[in-house]
């Protein structure tokens, strides 16, 4: 569900820490992981979270213990295994789940779809039933001073379908044809090129973990009545031809106010656009294939 906007971690750390205080239930489900771990550790920082209950099929209860010697108002929480998840969601507004097997060299996304489709199934079942209220957040695949610079990134979280929206980035900038092409492609081969580069060791965490963070923040905010908060997420769309797309959203105290949409393309975005469409619908036709099979 997180699409990639680039922004400093230093400038995204104050926001965590300089938010005013709420009373929060938020929940991580998958807190073990590579990914889960770095994503609690800067929720425990927000003021904003009141009760930060962890949940994992193993080690919770060591990740929970390190993270309440943190001296932030987060009350730390863990829970281990199938029988204790109920526990670890109720009462839960909140919820970010990061659970998954991790990519290796050589894989591709769609190799790990049926392992993590079937992960993310039984926990979001697991939420419809005891804490059918709260928000979702689902962790999917997403120059000048990174500080200021806004880049919306739309469409899906997979190679082609990652389409960043350059001619929108804020502050403005200009970039010629091969550069704009090349730029294009790393972002798009972003996840890849961290996999590679830890050899086998891991995918892409501690950005990810990031990331969850910084969206999970952002719709804390904008349930507290913050306004203007505005996030990409891949979510079910109306503003194109398929079902499901990342555009920049709205938040608000109910989750999606607005979906903003793709609004002004270039000819290059609009032209990627179109190169995407029938891999990203694919792949949610497996999607809504798997999620209706009488199995789930």
């Amino acid at each position: 569900m997180f699409s990639r906007i680039a922004r400093s971690a230093v400038s995204i750390a104050r926001s965590f820490c300089s938010s005013s205080q709420s009373n929060t239930k938020v929940t991580v489900l998958g807190a073990s992981g590579g990914i889960g771990q770095p994503l609690s550790l800067l929720l425990k920082k927000s003021p904003l979270v009141s009760q930060l209950s962890l949940y994992d099929v193993v080690h919770t209860l060591g990740v929970a213990a390190d993270l309440s010697h943190i001296e932030t108002r987060a009350q730390v929480t863990g829970y281990v295994g199938p029988e204790q998840l109920p526990q670890a969601l109720k009462g839960s507004e909140v919820v970010v789940i990061p659970a998954g097997v991790p990519r290796k060299p050589g894989m591709t996304r769609d190799d790990l779809f049926g392992t993590n489709a079937s992960i993310v199934a039984t926990l979001a079942d697991a939420c419809a039933r005891n804490c059918p209220e709260a928000m979702i957040c689902l962790i999917t695949n997403p120059g000048l001073n990174p500080a200021h610079v806004n880049v919306p990134v739309v469409g899906g979280h997979a190679g082609k379908t990652i389409i960043p929206v350059l001619s929108r980035c804020t502050p403005k900038v200009e970039f010629s044809v091969d550069t704009l092409a090349n730029l294009t492609r790393r972002i798009q081969d972003a996840g890849t090129e961290v996999v590679k580069a830890k050899a086998g060791a891991g995918s892409a965490t501690l950005s990810m973990a990031y990331a969850g963070a910084r969206f999970a923040v952002s719709l804390l905010d904008a349930m507290n009545g913050k306004e203007g908060v505005i996030e990409c997420a891949f979510v079910r769309s109306e503003e194109g031809e398929c079902t499901y797309f990342s555009t920049p959203l709205l938040l608000g105290r109910h989750g999606v106010e607005r979906n903003l949409g793709l609004g002004k393309l270039s000819a290059l975005e609009t032209k990627l656009v179109a190169e995407a469409l029938d891999e990203l619908k694919a792949s949610i036709k497996k999607g809504e294939d798997f999620a209706s099979a009488p199995t789930l």
